[in-house]
Protein backbone atom coordinates (compact mmCIF):
# COMPACT_ATOMS: atom_id res chain seq x y z
CA UNK A 1 0.00 0.00 0.00
CA UNK A 2 3.14 2.64 0.78
CA UNK A 3 4.27 1.89 -2.88
CA UNK A 4 0.91 3.19 -4.24
CA UNK A 5 0.52 6.09 -2.27
CA UNK A 6 4.29 7.01 -2.93
CA UNK A 7 3.43 6.06 -7.00
CA UNK A 8 0.05 8.07 -6.85
CA UNK A 9 1.98 11.37 -5.49
CA UNK A 10 4.86 10.75 -8.11
CA UNK A 11 2.11 10.56 -10.78
CA UNK A 12 0.00 13.61 -9.24
CA UNK A 13 3.60 15.24 -9.71
CA UNK A 14 4.56 14.00 -13.69
CA UNK A 15 1.05 15.54 -14.36
CA UNK A 16 1.71 18.85 -12.85
CA UNK A 17 1.50 21.35 -15.84
CA UNK A 18 4.92 22.19 -16.35
CA UNK A 19 5.85 18.35 -16.17
CA UNK A 20 3.36 17.43 -18.60
CA UNK A 21 3.92 19.84 -20.96
CA UNK A 22 8.00 18.53 -20.55
CA UNK A 23 6.96 15.20 -21.14
CA UNK A 24 4.51 15.85 -23.85
CA UNK A 25 7.70 18.32 -25.82
CA UNK A 26 10.36 15.51 -24.82
CA UNK A 27 8.62 12.46 -25.99
CA UNK A 28 7.85 14.45 -30.01
CA UNK A 29 11.37 15.49 -29.87
CA UNK A 30 12.76 12.18 -29.02
CA UNK A 31 10.44 10.26 -31.71
CA UNK A 32 12.13 12.29 -34.03
CA UNK A 33 15.39 12.39 -32.91
CA UNK A 34 15.39 8.29 -32.89
CA UNK A 35 14.30 8.47 -36.52
CA UNK A 36 17.17 10.26 -37.56
CA UNK A 37 20.13 7.95 -38.59
CA UNK A 38 23.03 8.94 -36.23
CA UNK A 39 21.57 10.89 -33.85
CA UNK A 40 20.36 8.58 -31.26
CA UNK A 41 19.17 9.31 -27.62
CA UNK A 42 22.42 9.31 -26.81
CA UNK A 43 23.28 12.74 -28.51
CA UNK A 44 19.52 13.91 -28.25
CA UNK A 45 20.19 14.13 -24.63
CA UNK A 46 23.38 15.29 -24.73
CA UNK A 47 22.47 18.19 -27.08
CA UNK A 48 19.34 19.52 -25.35
CA UNK A 49 21.01 19.18 -21.89
CA UNK A 50 21.84 22.95 -21.47
CA UNK A 51 17.82 23.68 -22.25
CA UNK A 52 17.46 22.09 -19.10
CA UNK A 53 18.80 24.74 -16.56
CA UNK A 54 16.18 26.80 -17.56
CA UNK A 55 14.01 24.33 -15.27
CA UNK A 56 13.24 23.47 -11.66
CA UNK A 57 15.90 19.94 -11.36
CA UNK A 58 13.06 17.45 -11.31
CA UNK A 59 11.20 18.76 -14.32
CA UNK A 60 14.51 18.64 -16.05
CA UNK A 61 15.20 15.01 -15.58
CA UNK A 62 11.98 14.42 -16.40
CA UNK A 63 12.59 16.09 -19.57
CA UNK A 64 15.63 14.07 -20.44
CA UNK A 65 13.98 11.07 -19.57
CA UNK A 66 11.00 11.97 -21.59
CA UNK A 67 13.52 12.08 -24.55
CA UNK A 68 14.92 8.78 -23.80
CA UNK A 69 11.48 7.47 -24.31
CA UNK A 70 10.77 9.09 -27.21
CA UNK A 71 13.94 8.02 -28.84
CA UNK A 72 13.54 4.21 -28.27
CA UNK A 73 10.03 4.48 -29.83
CA UNK A 74 11.60 7.12 -33.08
CA UNK A 75 14.33 4.26 -33.62
CA UNK A 76 12.18 1.89 -35.08
CA UNK A 77 10.09 4.40 -37.52
CA UNK A 78 13.65 4.55 -40.15
CA UNK A 79 14.06 0.85 -39.44
CA UNK A 80 10.86 0.06 -40.88
CA UNK A 81 10.42 2.93 -43.77
CA UNK A 82 13.83 3.24 -45.01
CA UNK A 83 15.71 0.29 -43.80
CA UNK A 84 18.18 2.89 -42.05
CA UNK A 85 18.03 1.83 -38.25
CA UNK A 86 18.07 5.03 -36.37
CA UNK A 87 19.53 3.95 -33.75
CA UNK A 88 21.75 0.78 -32.54
CA UNK A 89 18.78 -0.20 -30.35
CA UNK A 90 16.74 -0.34 -33.46
CA UNK A 91 18.89 -2.67 -35.63
CA UNK A 92 17.05 -5.95 -35.39
CA UNK A 93 14.00 -4.30 -35.65
CA UNK A 94 14.78 -3.52 -39.46
CA UNK A 95 15.59 -7.35 -39.87
CA UNK A 96 11.70 -8.23 -39.84
CA UNK A 97 10.11 -4.32 -40.21
CA UNK A 98 11.79 -3.37 -43.42
CA UNK A 99 10.70 -6.79 -45.11
CA UNK A 100 7.23 -5.58 -44.22
CA UNK A 101 7.03 -2.44 -45.25
CA UNK A 102 8.21 -3.86 -48.83
CA UNK A 103 5.38 -6.21 -49.18
CA UNK A 104 2.43 -3.38 -48.61
CA UNK A 105 2.41 -4.04 -44.91
CA UNK A 106 4.48 -1.13 -42.99
CA UNK A 107 1.61 0.12 -41.02
CA UNK A 108 1.22 -3.23 -39.46
CA UNK A 109 5.48 -3.24 -38.71
CA UNK A 110 4.90 0.25 -37.59
CA UNK A 111 1.92 -0.13 -35.53
CA UNK A 112 3.66 -3.46 -34.31
CA UNK A 113 6.64 -1.37 -32.78
CA UNK A 114 4.34 0.97 -31.07
CA UNK A 115 2.38 -1.53 -29.17
CA UNK A 116 5.24 -3.31 -28.50
CA UNK A 117 7.61 -0.49 -27.24
CA UNK A 118 3.93 0.77 -25.20
CA UNK A 119 4.26 -2.97 -23.41
CA UNK A 120 8.03 -3.22 -22.83
CA UNK A 121 7.56 -0.16 -21.54
CA UNK A 122 4.64 -0.58 -19.20
CA UNK A 123 6.16 -4.18 -18.11
CA UNK A 124 9.46 -2.75 -17.13
CA UNK A 125 8.24 0.30 -15.33
CA UNK A 126 5.93 -1.86 -13.53
CA UNK A 127 8.98 -4.22 -12.42
CA UNK A 128 11.09 -1.09 -11.60
CA UNK A 129 8.34 0.02 -8.87
CA UNK A 130 8.02 -3.02 -7.38
CA UNK A 131 11.59 -4.57 -7.06
CA UNK A 132 14.09 -2.18 -7.84
CA UNK A 133 15.69 -2.41 -4.38
CA UNK A 134 15.99 -5.86 -5.03
CA UNK A 135 16.96 -6.11 -8.53
CA UNK A 136 19.79 -3.68 -7.93
CA UNK A 137 21.23 -5.78 -6.05
CA UNK A 138 20.82 -8.54 -8.18
CA UNK A 139 22.66 -6.59 -10.71
CA UNK A 140 25.57 -5.90 -8.28
CA UNK A 141 26.33 -9.73 -8.15
CA UNK A 142 27.12 -9.86 -11.76
CA UNK A 143 30.98 -10.03 -12.34
CA UNK A 144 33.00 -10.26 -15.02
CA UNK A 145 32.61 -14.07 -15.76
CA UNK A 146 28.63 -13.77 -15.20
CA UNK A 147 28.66 -10.85 -18.39
CA UNK A 148 30.97 -12.60 -20.25
CA UNK A 149 28.02 -15.99 -19.72
CA UNK A 150 25.27 -13.97 -21.00
CA UNK A 151 27.18 -12.23 -23.82
CA UNK A 152 28.33 -16.01 -24.60
CA UNK A 153 24.40 -16.74 -24.22
CA UNK A 154 22.99 -13.98 -26.32
CA UNK A 155 25.91 -15.14 -29.38
CA UNK A 156 24.12 -18.55 -28.97
CA UNK A 157 20.81 -17.74 -29.60
CA UNK A 158 22.29 -15.70 -32.99
CA UNK A 159 23.69 -19.75 -34.20
CA UNK A 160 20.46 -20.15 -35.74
CA UNK A 161 20.03 -17.14 -37.68
CA UNK A 162 21.73 -18.14 -40.82
CA UNK A 163 19.24 -21.19 -40.98
CA UNK A 164 20.73 -24.75 -41.78
CA UNK A 165 24.21 -22.93 -42.83
CA UNK A 166 25.84 -22.81 -39.65
CA UNK A 167 28.92 -22.29 -41.46
CA UNK A 168 28.44 -18.95 -42.60
CA UNK A 169 26.64 -18.10 -39.62
CA UNK A 170 30.15 -18.62 -37.68
CA UNK A 171 32.21 -16.50 -40.31
CA UNK A 172 29.74 -13.95 -40.26
CA UNK A 173 30.41 -13.92 -35.96
CA UNK A 174 33.91 -13.99 -36.72
CA UNK A 175 33.99 -10.94 -39.07
CA UNK A 176 31.95 -9.26 -36.56
CA UNK A 177 34.64 -9.49 -34.02
CA UNK A 178 37.31 -9.36 -35.70
CA UNK A 179 35.90 -5.71 -36.73
CA UNK A 180 34.96 -5.22 -32.88
CA UNK A 181 38.80 -5.69 -32.26
CA UNK A 182 39.81 -2.81 -34.28
CA UNK A 183 41.60 -0.21 -32.37
CA UNK A 184 43.06 0.19 -29.22
CA UNK A 185 43.49 -2.99 -26.52
CA UNK A 186 41.72 -2.07 -23.36
CA UNK A 187 43.51 -4.08 -21.17
CA UNK A 188 47.17 -3.23 -22.35
CA UNK A 189 46.55 0.23 -24.14
CA UNK A 190 47.96 -1.36 -27.48
CA UNK A 191 47.11 -0.79 -31.01
CA UNK A 192 45.67 -3.58 -33.00
CA UNK A 193 44.54 -4.35 -36.70
CA UNK A 194 44.77 -0.97 -37.56
CA UNK A 195 45.14 -1.64 -41.24
CA UNK A 196 47.47 -0.52 -43.89
CA UNK A 197 48.57 1.54 -40.56
CA UNK A 198 45.30 4.15 -41.04
CA UNK A 199 45.04 6.24 -38.41
CA UNK A 200 41.48 6.38 -38.37
CA UNK A 201 41.41 2.88 -37.42
CA UNK A 202 42.53 3.60 -33.79
CA UNK A 203 39.16 4.87 -32.62
CA UNK A 204 37.53 1.74 -33.53
CA UNK A 205 34.97 1.14 -36.16
CA UNK A 206 31.40 2.62 -34.65
CA UNK A 207 28.93 0.36 -34.37
CA UNK A 208 26.00 3.07 -35.49
CA UNK A 209 28.85 3.51 -38.59
CA UNK A 210 28.51 -0.56 -39.45
CA UNK A 211 24.49 -0.61 -39.35
CA UNK A 212 23.74 2.45 -41.22
CA UNK A 213 26.36 0.89 -44.40
CA UNK A 214 24.91 -2.38 -43.74
CA UNK A 215 21.04 -2.10 -43.48
CA UNK A 216 21.03 1.89 -45.20
CA UNK A 217 23.30 1.60 -48.40
CA UNK A 218 23.69 -2.16 -48.40
CA UNK A 219 19.13 -2.61 -48.36
CA UNK A 220 19.62 0.62 -51.07
CA UNK A 221 21.83 -1.48 -53.57
CA UNK A 222 19.98 -4.33 -52.90
CA UNK A 223 16.98 -3.33 -53.70
CA UNK A 224 18.25 -1.02 -57.36
CA UNK A 225 19.48 -4.83 -58.16
CA UNK A 226 16.35 -6.61 -57.51
CA UNK A 227 14.30 -4.86 -59.10
CA UNK A 228 16.40 -3.61 -61.88
CA UNK A 229 14.54 -0.10 -61.57
CA UNK A 230 11.63 -1.04 -61.92
CA UNK A 231 10.30 -0.36 -58.63
CA UNK A 232 8.59 3.19 -58.53
CA UNK A 233 7.28 3.32 -54.68
CA UNK A 234 6.32 0.74 -52.13
CA UNK A 235 2.88 -0.32 -51.86
CA UNK A 236 1.12 1.15 -48.44
CA UNK A 237 -1.95 1.93 -47.78
CA UNK A 238 -3.45 3.66 -45.00
CA UNK A 239 -6.87 3.88 -43.16
CA UNK A 240 -8.71 4.15 -39.57
CA UNK A 241 -10.25 0.71 -40.57
CA UNK A 242 -6.70 -0.58 -41.42
CA UNK A 243 -5.08 0.72 -38.17
CA UNK A 244 -6.74 -0.84 -36.41
CA UNK A 245 -7.00 -4.24 -38.00
CA UNK A 246 -3.12 -3.93 -37.43
CA UNK A 247 -3.34 -3.01 -33.74
CA UNK A 248 -5.40 -6.45 -33.41
CA UNK A 249 -3.11 -8.48 -35.62
CA UNK A 250 -0.20 -7.04 -33.72
CA UNK A 251 -1.27 -7.86 -30.49
CA UNK A 252 -2.90 -11.68 -31.60
CA UNK A 253 0.46 -11.80 -33.92
CA UNK A 254 3.19 -10.26 -31.51
CA UNK A 255 2.52 -11.76 -28.11
CA UNK A 256 5.26 -13.97 -28.02
CA UNK A 257 7.72 -11.45 -29.08
CA UNK A 258 6.24 -8.61 -27.08
CA UNK A 259 6.68 -11.24 -23.75
CA UNK A 260 10.21 -12.33 -24.30
CA UNK A 261 11.30 -8.69 -25.45
CA UNK A 262 9.73 -7.10 -22.05
CA UNK A 263 11.13 -9.55 -19.51
CA UNK A 264 14.63 -10.15 -21.06
CA UNK A 265 14.85 -6.81 -22.40
CA UNK A 266 13.96 -5.27 -18.85
CA UNK A 267 17.12 -8.06 -16.99
CA UNK A 268 19.58 -7.31 -19.64
CA UNK A 269 18.66 -3.50 -19.07
CA UNK A 270 19.94 -3.92 -15.49
CA UNK A 271 23.17 -5.23 -15.79
CA UNK A 272 25.80 -2.14 -15.64
CA UNK A 273 27.75 -2.33 -19.75
CA UNK A 274 24.66 -4.30 -20.93
CA UNK A 275 21.92 -1.88 -22.11
CA UNK A 276 19.35 -1.97 -24.53
CA UNK A 277 21.06 -2.94 -27.83
CA UNK A 278 22.35 -6.27 -26.66
CA UNK A 279 18.64 -6.65 -25.34
CA UNK A 280 17.12 -6.14 -28.72
CA UNK A 281 19.24 -8.38 -30.55
CA UNK A 282 19.50 -11.46 -27.81
CA UNK A 283 15.03 -10.87 -27.53
CA UNK A 284 15.03 -11.19 -31.34
CA UNK A 285 17.39 -14.35 -31.33
CA UNK A 286 15.31 -16.53 -28.38
CA UNK A 287 11.92 -15.27 -29.99
CA UNK A 288 13.25 -17.16 -33.57
CA UNK A 289 14.43 -20.31 -31.36
CA UNK A 290 10.98 -20.40 -29.74
CA UNK A 291 8.88 -20.14 -32.79
CA UNK A 292 6.89 -22.73 -34.49
CA UNK A 293 7.79 -20.94 -37.69
CA UNK A 294 11.50 -19.81 -37.56
CA UNK A 295 11.87 -19.50 -41.38
CA UNK A 296 9.90 -16.64 -41.94
CA UNK A 297 11.83 -14.30 -39.46
CA UNK A 298 14.08 -12.05 -42.09
CA UNK A 299 11.04 -12.22 -44.03
CA UNK A 300 8.41 -10.25 -42.37
CA UNK A 301 6.63 -11.73 -39.14
CA UNK A 302 5.64 -9.27 -36.80
CA UNK A 303 6.93 -10.98 -33.85
CA UNK A 304 10.53 -10.10 -35.17
CA UNK A 305 9.48 -6.41 -34.91
CA UNK A 306 7.87 -6.99 -31.43
CA UNK A 307 10.47 -8.69 -29.86
CA UNK A 308 13.42 -6.72 -30.09
CA UNK A 309 11.27 -3.35 -29.59
CA UNK A 310 9.68 -4.65 -26.82
CA UNK A 311 12.87 -5.33 -25.73
CA UNK A 312 14.60 -2.11 -26.47
CA UNK A 313 12.11 0.17 -24.27
CA UNK A 314 12.02 -2.25 -21.44
CA UNK A 315 15.47 -2.21 -21.55
CA UNK A 316 16.21 1.39 -21.27
CA UNK A 317 13.68 1.61 -17.93
CA UNK A 318 15.50 -1.40 -16.99
CA UNK A 319 18.92 1.16 -17.18
CA UNK A 320 17.19 3.62 -15.18
CA UNK A 321 17.25 1.14 -12.23
CA UNK A 322 21.56 0.80 -11.16
CA UNK A 323 21.48 4.77 -12.24
CA UNK A 324 18.78 5.91 -9.54
CA UNK A 325 19.26 3.07 -6.24
CA UNK A 326 23.32 2.57 -7.05
CA UNK A 327 24.67 5.62 -9.09
CA UNK A 328 25.79 2.81 -11.77
CA UNK A 329 24.38 4.18 -15.33
CA UNK A 330 23.08 0.80 -17.58
CA UNK A 331 23.57 2.90 -20.96
CA UNK A 332 25.22 5.77 -21.97
CA UNK A 333 21.76 7.74 -22.57
CA UNK A 334 21.57 6.92 -18.39
CA UNK A 335 25.29 8.25 -18.50
CA UNK A 336 24.71 11.56 -19.34
CA UNK A 337 21.32 11.41 -17.25
CA UNK A 338 23.82 11.02 -14.52
CA UNK A 339 25.27 13.63 -15.35
CA UNK A 340 22.71 15.83 -14.93
CA UNK A 341 21.59 15.12 -12.03
CA UNK A 342 24.70 15.40 -10.28
CA UNK A 343 25.07 18.88 -11.59
CA UNK A 344 21.53 19.67 -9.91
CA UNK A 345 22.82 18.34 -6.94
CA UNK A 346 21.48 14.88 -6.35
CA UNK A 347 23.52 12.23 -5.41
CA UNK A 348 22.05 8.73 -7.11
CA UNK A 349 22.78 5.74 -4.79
CA UNK A 350 21.20 3.82 -1.84
CA UNK A 351 19.93 6.73 0.18
CA UNK A 352 18.34 8.61 -2.79
CA UNK A 353 14.64 6.95 -2.83
CA UNK A 354 15.59 7.73 1.12
CA UNK A 355 16.29 11.60 0.86
CA UNK A 356 14.46 12.82 -2.28
CA UNK A 357 11.46 10.42 -2.31
CA UNK A 358 9.50 13.55 -4.22
CA UNK A 359 11.94 13.23 -6.99
CA UNK A 360 12.71 9.68 -7.56
CA UNK A 361 8.56 9.20 -7.52
CA UNK A 362 8.01 12.15 -9.68
CA UNK A 363 10.46 10.59 -12.49
CA UNK A 364 8.63 6.83 -11.74
CA UNK A 365 5.47 8.91 -12.58
CA UNK A 366 6.77 10.94 -15.24
CA UNK A 367 7.98 7.24 -16.77
CA UNK A 368 4.14 5.92 -17.24
CA UNK A 369 2.84 9.18 -18.54
CA UNK A 370 5.93 9.27 -21.12
CA UNK A 371 4.95 5.90 -22.18
CA UNK A 372 1.63 6.27 -22.96
CA UNK A 373 2.44 9.62 -24.18
CA UNK A 374 4.94 7.92 -26.82
CA UNK A 375 2.20 5.93 -28.05
CA UNK A 376 -0.19 8.09 -28.45
CA UNK A 377 2.14 10.68 -30.51
CA UNK A 378 3.53 7.37 -32.69
CA UNK A 379 0.12 6.18 -33.28
CA UNK A 380 -0.77 10.08 -34.49
CA UNK A 381 2.20 10.14 -37.09
CA UNK A 382 1.72 6.85 -38.66
CA UNK A 383 0.19 8.57 -41.57
CA UNK A 384 3.26 10.88 -42.14
CA UNK A 385 5.36 8.05 -42.34
CA UNK A 386 3.07 5.78 -44.15
CA UNK A 387 3.19 8.97 -47.00
CA UNK A 388 7.03 8.30 -47.11
CA UNK A 389 7.02 5.14 -47.79
CA UNK A 390 4.95 6.26 -50.95
CA UNK A 391 7.67 8.24 -52.30
CA UNK A 392 8.82 7.05 -55.92
CA UNK A 393 11.84 5.53 -55.32
CA UNK A 394 13.94 7.62 -57.33
CA UNK A 395 13.41 10.07 -54.48
CA UNK A 396 13.42 8.36 -51.62
CA UNK A 397 16.95 6.38 -52.60
CA UNK A 398 18.91 9.39 -53.20
CA UNK A 399 17.35 10.77 -49.66
CA UNK A 400 18.47 7.22 -48.31
CA UNK A 401 21.79 7.77 -49.34
CA UNK A 402 22.09 11.19 -48.32
CA UNK A 403 20.98 10.15 -44.55
CA UNK A 404 23.09 7.62 -44.36
CA UNK A 405 25.84 9.65 -44.98
CA UNK A 406 24.95 12.30 -42.57
CA UNK A 407 24.20 9.45 -40.03
CA UNK A 408 27.35 8.21 -40.64
CA UNK A 409 29.40 11.50 -40.24
CA UNK A 410 27.44 12.65 -37.32
CA UNK A 411 28.82 9.81 -34.99
CA UNK A 412 32.11 10.21 -35.05
CA UNK A 413 32.59 13.69 -36.98
CA UNK A 414 35.28 11.83 -38.99
CA UNK A 415 35.26 11.19 -42.82
CA UNK A 416 37.29 8.32 -42.22
CA UNK A 417 33.96 6.76 -41.38
CA UNK A 418 32.08 8.12 -44.38
CA UNK A 419 34.33 6.08 -46.51
CA UNK A 420 34.36 2.97 -44.28
CA UNK A 421 30.34 3.21 -44.07
CA UNK A 422 30.50 3.41 -47.85
CA UNK A 423 32.57 0.05 -47.92
CA UNK A 424 30.43 -1.89 -45.12
CA UNK A 425 27.36 -0.91 -47.89
CA UNK A 426 29.10 -2.52 -51.05
CA UNK A 427 30.36 -5.62 -48.53
CA UNK A 428 27.33 -6.27 -47.21
CA UNK A 429 25.39 -6.37 -50.99
CA UNK A 430 27.89 -8.80 -52.29
CA UNK A 431 27.75 -11.10 -48.92
CA UNK A 432 24.08 -10.85 -49.20
CA UNK A 433 23.80 -11.90 -52.82
CA UNK A 434 26.05 -15.13 -51.74
CA UNK A 435 24.10 -15.89 -49.06
CA UNK A 436 25.70 -14.70 -45.85
CA UNK A 437 23.73 -14.10 -43.05
CA UNK A 438 24.57 -10.44 -41.63
CA UNK A 439 22.55 -10.36 -38.21
CA UNK A 440 25.04 -12.58 -36.55
CA UNK A 441 28.21 -10.11 -37.70
CA UNK A 442 25.88 -7.45 -36.18
CA UNK A 443 25.48 -9.30 -33.28
CA UNK A 444 29.11 -9.74 -33.07
CA UNK A 445 30.64 -5.59 -33.29
CA UNK A 446 28.09 -4.83 -30.62
CA UNK A 447 28.84 -7.54 -28.01
CA UNK A 448 32.59 -8.31 -28.76
CA UNK A 449 33.57 -4.98 -27.12
CA UNK A 450 31.87 -5.98 -24.14
CA UNK A 451 32.74 -9.78 -24.10
CA UNK A 452 36.40 -9.87 -24.78
CA UNK A 453 37.66 -7.62 -21.93
CA UNK A 454 35.03 -9.58 -19.25
CA UNK A 455 36.38 -13.10 -19.93
CA UNK A 456 39.91 -11.73 -19.87
CA UNK A 457 39.36 -9.95 -16.98
CA UNK A 458 37.92 -13.48 -15.76
CA UNK A 459 40.62 -15.24 -16.64
CA UNK A 460 42.74 -12.99 -14.99
CA UNK A 461 40.97 -13.36 -11.66
CA UNK A 462 41.50 -17.36 -11.77
CA UNK A 463 45.33 -17.34 -13.00
CA UNK A 464 43.61 -19.01 -16.54
CA UNK A 465 41.66 -21.41 -15.14
CA UNK A 466 38.07 -21.25 -17.37
CA UNK A 467 36.20 -23.23 -14.85
CA UNK A 468 35.49 -19.80 -13.25
CA UNK A 469 32.65 -19.37 -15.42
CA UNK A 470 31.23 -22.65 -14.73
CA UNK A 471 31.19 -23.13 -10.86
CA UNK A 472 29.84 -19.55 -10.15
CA UNK A 473 26.40 -19.58 -8.98
CA UNK A 474 24.98 -17.28 -11.50
CA UNK A 475 27.42 -17.58 -14.76
CA UNK A 476 27.15 -21.39 -14.23
CA UNK A 477 23.63 -22.21 -15.32
CA UNK A 478 23.93 -19.55 -18.02
CA UNK A 479 26.94 -21.05 -19.59
CA UNK A 480 25.13 -24.08 -19.84
CA UNK A 481 21.90 -23.20 -21.07
CA UNK A 482 24.05 -21.47 -23.87
CA UNK A 483 26.14 -24.62 -24.54
CA UNK A 484 23.16 -26.29 -25.22
CA UNK A 485 21.96 -23.49 -27.43
CA UNK A 486 25.10 -23.82 -29.61
CA UNK A 487 24.64 -27.77 -29.80
CA UNK A 488 21.43 -27.70 -30.91
CA UNK A 489 21.83 -27.27 -34.43
CA UNK A 490 24.35 -30.43 -34.50
CA UNK A 491 21.73 -32.71 -32.34
CA UNK A 492 19.20 -31.11 -35.39
CA UNK A 493 21.78 -32.51 -37.87
CA UNK A 494 22.60 -35.61 -36.19
CA UNK A 495 18.30 -36.30 -36.45
CA UNK A 496 17.69 -35.38 -39.85
CA UNK A 497 21.05 -37.54 -40.88
CA UNK A 498 19.50 -40.50 -38.77
CA UNK A 499 16.17 -40.26 -40.37
CA UNK A 500 17.73 -40.15 -43.48
CA UNK A 501 19.27 -43.29 -42.93
CA UNK A 502 15.78 -45.12 -41.31
CA UNK A 503 14.27 -44.03 -44.66
CA UNK A 504 17.09 -45.37 -47.11
CA UNK A 505 17.14 -48.79 -45.18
Amino acid sequence: MEILALLSSGLLEALQPINLALILIGVTLGLFIGMMPGLGSVNGVAILLPITFLVPPASAIIFLAAIYYGAMYGGAISSITLGIPGASTAVATTFDGRPLAMKGRASLALVTAAIASFVGGTVSIILFTLFAPALASVALNFGAPEVFALMLLAFATFVGLGGDDIPKTVLSICLGLVFAAVGFDEISGAPRLVFFDITGFLHGINFLVLAIGVYGLGEMLWTIDTTRGKITSTEAKMSVRGIAADTKASMTRGWKGMSIGSTLGFFVGILPAAGATPGSLMAYGIAKMTARDPESYGKGNPDGVAAPEAANNSASTGSMLPMLTLGIPGSPTTAILLGGMVIWGLTPGPRLFTDEPAFVWGLIGSFYVSNFAALVINLSFIPLFIWMLRMPFTILAPMIFVLSIVGGYAATHDMHDVWLMLAFGLSAFFLRKFDYPLAPAVLAIVLGPIAEPTLRQSLLLSSGDPMIFFTRPISGPIMAVAIVFILLPLFAFLRRRGRARSHGA
